[in-house]
């Protein structure tokens, strides 16, 4: 009894001494997944040192945080189809639009440490959508051929596998691989593509939320190069270039692209003019007076000639 009475002041020391615990919030799933659709259930746990009416929000995070619970009411579009327990949510019907991070505050005025809040993430998952499929319907042998597959609403993204002739492709990582299968980017690739690769082609998406979809069948056709139509098509442009390049030649030896004919014909003689010494030049002067007649005159023109000079 004595041994008893001694203890008891040691454990209300200790008692005392211990650190007081303020506010605390915290979460049992700070992820949470569901469909589409359906109900989302966003826990929230707290405890208070002293506060008995603490006060809960909810905020949505995005580009502008939002009011989910406020004041004891729900706002904007989670007015009417939510509900609260405690400080646990409850969303109905969730939606794309609804998946985010929320935060869950607690407000306790009288207690040391007056503010206290857990994150939770809400991702809605989407079943995969029938995906989009690029198939060409024909190339060339020997050409690289690129058939696409895709599905942009299905959460998480959907993975892609490819069909030929309804029988799977599967992905290889041969170096002598005639094709690659990208099952992210759900891009089937034909690096030099042959006549054995015609067929029906579709592909598959899936993201195990939901039944996989297919696009529909489609198909395409490969086809020979036509050497003879190549080499036709390569004679004929050089029987062009020919008949071109020889009437283009013809037109010009007979001066039809010259633009100074007469004056190409005068070129020379000045040359030869400016060559001749002055003896020649003085020849020619003479022989050109020697030849020269002058126009009869009028005796009537003389006289008024004269008299016009009187």
């Amino acid at each position: 009894m004595e041994k008893a009475s001694l203890f008891l002041p040691l454990v209300i020391l200790l008692i005392q001494c211990l650190p007081i615990v303020p506010v605390t919030v915290s979460t049992t799933t700070p992820k949470v997944e569901v469909h589409e659709n359906s109900d989302a259930v966003l826990s929230c746990d707290f405890r208070t040192e002293k506060e008995q009416n603490p006060r809960i929000e909810w905020k949505k995070k995005g580009t502008d945080v939002s009011f989910v619970y406020y004041e004891g009411h729900f706002r904007g579009a989670f007015a009417g189809r939510a509900r609260i327990k405690g400080a646990t949510v409850t969303l109905q019907r969730v939606t794309q639009k609804d998946a985010g991070e929320y935060r869950c505050e607690i407000t306790a005025p009288h207690d040391t440490i007056t503010l206290g809040e857990t994150n939770i993430t809400l991702e809605v998952l989407v079943p995969p959508h029938t995906p989009s499929c690029e198939i060409p319907s024909s190339a060339l042998t020997g050409s690289v051929v690129q058939l696409r597959c895709r599905d942009q609403q299905s959460i998480p993204p959907a993975t892609y596998s490819w069909y030929k002739d309804d029988k799977p492709l599967t992905p290889s990582r041969m170096a002598n691989a005639t094709y690659h299968l990208n099952p992210i980017t759900g891009i089937l690739e034909f690096k030099t593509v042959a006549r054995g690769d015609t067929g029906q082609y579709s592909c598959l998406a899936s993201n195990k939320v939901g039944p996989p979809k297919m696009c529909e069948a489609k198909h395409m056709k490969i086809e020979d190069v036509n050497m003879a139509g190549v080499v036709a098509a390569v004679v004929v442009i050089c029987l062009v270039i020919a008949i071109c390049g020889f009437g283009g030649y013809y037109a010009h030896r007979n001066g039809y692209f010259s633009k100074h004919r007469g004056r190409s014909f005068w070129i020379p003689q000045c040359h030869g003019v400016a060559h001749m010494s002055n003896q020649d030049l003085h020849r020619t002067k003479d022989k050109t007076n020697a030849n020269y007649n002058p126009p009869p005159q009028d005796p009537a023109d003389f006289k008024h000639t004269q008299s016009f000079m009187l």
